[in-house]
């Protein structure tokens, strides 16, 4: 593991950065992050083909300390899927079955996710999120993705809700005849505060149209989560990258987000996901990207994005050794424990399914950074030392 921390001390003084810069060709575009100012497509795209990884990530780092310092933010969280079923095909994912027939399909009920959430906040009482989305079942109606968040509010009271993507709630929309707000409030009365970032892969519609043709455009992904921001409920977004997509595909997608934001104002963090083909139809195409890649991809993302004012490095895709030296290239969230995790493994992840609270905190400090527990919504959690001493030991 290479130290983020002596590396930073020998650019410590903006000479020594100046020269960097300088010999990577990005002196011009660091004056304009220095000042402040907005980064075009253009130079976007020129940040991708420099040669200087180690100058592209010292770059994005300075934003990264701008904003938030030494802080590197993490949570006690898990995953929970209803359903795999789903009536696309997308040809990313390896996780979705045609109906409950075909094997490794699964359709929990909602008193089956109340036993499994009640299950993991008896082993991880400190558990403050729980995070929900699943397949689009052909067969189940809107009030059963209603039934399901109430069940995991009822098994877990003092955890957030954050449930279904943009492409989940269109669908609902569409079954139920019902406009985005009157789903969004159902949602947010079931006990939703916040949604995903999902479904947003790339925004390119010619690229989306080779990955996944039935998934609804950009534009009404933009939508959902602008109504969303509108009845106050904050959201995430995500970019899949490292399949059949160009640098300058990445470069729109970020800048379509950037754009999204300055109108809506309620996306938390970015987080972008390099892609892993192995159960997938994409794995004669694809390798994914590189650990260079992924590094380059995030510090990118910090630079343009001047208005999301967080940045997550999935750890589950990254893998756990790239998502901490990417928290010295612009990111300073790791995201969380994550229990219960089966979308990304079941593509063929070979990321461990949890991490444990003391895993995560020793990952951020060995890079140099400040842990620090928050919650959904990126205020710092202080726990009570009795309460620590209950936690101990938990599987979280």
């Amino acid at each position: 593991m290479i130290g983020l921390a002596d590396t930073t001390r020998e650019l410590a003084t903006p000479r020594a950065r100046a020269r960097l810069y300088e010999r990577s060709g990005l002196a011009e575009i660091a004056e304009k992050v220095r000042s402040r100012e907005r980064l075009s497509r253009e130079e976007g795209e020129a940040i991708f083909r420099c040669p200087d990884l180690f100058a592209v990530g010292a770059l994005a780092d300075e934003v990264r300390v701008r904003l938030h310092g030494d802080t590197a933010y993490y949570n006690r969280n898990m995953h929970m899927n209803p359903t795999n079923v789903c009536i696309e095909r997308c040809l990313f994912c390896g996780f979705a079955r045609r109906s409950d027939d075909e094997p490794g399909a699964f359709t929990l009920s909602p008193e089956a996710v109340f036993e499994r959430v009640a299950s993991v906040v008896a082993r991880s009482p400190g558990l403050t999120e729980v995070h929900v989305v699943g397949g689009l079942h052909p067969k189940k109606s809107f009030d059963y993705y209603l039934d399901v968040v109430r069940a995991v509010r009822r098994a877990a009271p003092r955890a957030v809700v954050k449930a279904y993507t943009a492409e989940e709630i269109d669908h609902f929309a569409r079954i139920a005849s019902l406009s985005l707000e009157a789903v969004l409030v159902a949602m947010r009365e079931a006990g939703v505060t916040a949604i995903p970032g999902g479904g947003a892969e790339i925004f390119d519609p010619v690229v989306r149209k080779k990955v996944c043709a039935e998934k609804i455009p950009a534009e009404r992904w933009f939508e959902v989560h602008a109504e969303a921001h509108r009845l106050g409920i904050p959201s995430n977004a995500t970019m899949l990258f490292g399949h059949v997509e160009t640098p300058e595909h990445r470069v729109d997608h970020v800048l379509r987000v950037r754009e999204g934001q300055d109108r809506s104002r309620g996306f938390q963090t970015f987080i972008p996901l390099p892609f892993n083909p192995k159960e997938t139809f994409l794995r004669k195409l694809t390798n994914g990207p590189t650990g260079a890649d992924v590094l380059r991809t995030l510090a990118v993302s910090r630079l343009l994005l001047d208005n999301v004012p967080h940045l997550k490095a999935y750890w589950v895709m990254c893998g756990l050794q790239v998502a901490q030296v990417a928290l010295g290239f612009g990111v300073d969230d790791l995201d969380g424990t994550l229990v219960e995790e089966k979308i990304v493994h079941m593509a063929g992840a070979e990321t461990p399914i949890g991490l444990t609270e003391e895993q995560i905190v020793r990952t951020i400090r060995e890079a140099g950074r400040t842990p620090v527990e928050r919650d959904s919504f990126y205020r710092e959690l202080v726990r009570e030392p009795r309460e620590e001493r209950a936690l101990a030991g938990e599987i979280a």
